[in-house]
């Protein structure tokens, strides 16, 4: 006797529930970037229109605003500019997943005291791994610092782009060391940039600062004039904070350079940037001026050379 066939009844998946819980926690955060996404780029044109102004009136030559903060545990400079690039061309150039930190690693290699820079990849993201002298002349990699920066980036809303640059340490005992770039479209061929260089110490690293700007740094200055209005003469600001100021500049400087050069045929790119570079440090002499043209291109090229072929 032939048994009855029984319709098939369906029975839910007992982890139904939960895969649609955490489907509408993906939803929710990816909702919650976006928004916060389009908050940070209605704050960064909010920025923009508040800092036109100082845009057109400056000593720089060109629309950018540098500040700069000291405390007892905190350093920080911040750059807020115009670029003549579309964002198209920022984001593609340093967000992309693939040769984003890469570009990240040559812009940076612009800065006379980066001597070597290459990007490991593992399971918690890139890492840039960063060799930094303490001065601008040819070094060999064992005599420099070393310092391992994670790199996140983010663009959470059309037009908008932030990529972080962290590191636990940095030179002269310096921690949560951090380059954070921020990035808006003004439409066109503008973008709103905003870079911030920051990094904490305690009183070793302290120590540490002062017996540098006792020696290598000694004598120079930032961009901050704090001389009195009435003075005659300009006065400005120094030490660790002076020091901020130049560096930050000198990150500016780097994206700028870096970004110019991509209009230019792949093999001419290098010679480009450091021309872009060499010529607007220039610009700042009394802040900026290390070398002359030609060792400042000889030591890029040796040490472009060495990064490609030292692993």
């Amino acid at each position: 006797m032939r048994s009855p066939v029984r319709s098939p009844v369906s029975h839910p998946p007992r982890n139904r529930g939960r895969v649609l819980t955490i489907l509408a926690a993906c939803c929710w955060l990816h909702q919650g970037l976006a928004a916060q996404g389009a908050d940070d780029a209605a704050r960064m044109r909010e920025t923009y229109q508040r800092l036109i102004p100082r845009f057109d009136r400056n000593a720089f030559h060109r629309q950018l605003y540098l500040d700069s903060q000291e405390s007892r545990s905190v350093v920080k400079g911040e750059i807020y500019a115009v670029m003549d690039y579309p964002f198209a061309t920022v984001n593609g150039t340093f967000n992309d997943p693939l040769q984003g930190p890469v570009n990240w690693c040559d812009a940076l290699m612009l800065h006379p005291n980066i001597k070597h820079c290459r990007v490991s990849g593992g399971g918690n993201g890139n890492t840039l791994i960063v060799n930094i002298s303490r001065k601008p002349v040819a070094e060999n990699l064992a005599s420099t610092y070393l310092v391992q920066f994670d790199y996140d980036a983010t663009n959470a809303s059309p037009g908008y782009l932030q990529v972080k640059l962290h590191a636990d340490s940095g030179p002269l005992n310096t921690r949560d060391y951090r380059i954070v770039l921020e990035a808006v479209s003004l439409g066109g061929d503008r973008t709103f940039l905003h870079l911030t260089y920051a990094y904490s110490y305690d009183m070793i690293g302290r120590l540490a600062m002062k017996a540098y700007l006792a020696t290598f740094g000694r004598g120079k200055v930032g961009f901050t004039n704090i001389a009195d209005p009435s003075a005659a003469q300009e006065e400005y600001v120094s030490g660790a904070r002076g020091l901020m100021e130049r560096n930050t500049m000198r990150y500016y400087l780097a994206v700028d350079a870096y970004l110019g050069a991509q209009s230019s045929p792949p093999d001419k790119r290098l010679e480009q940037s450091l021309s872009n570079w060499f010529n607007a440090s220039e610009q700042y002499p009394r802040q900026l001026h290390e070398m002359e043209r030609q060792p400042y291109m000889q030591m890029k090229y040796d040490e472009y050379r060495r990064q490609r072929t030292t692993p």
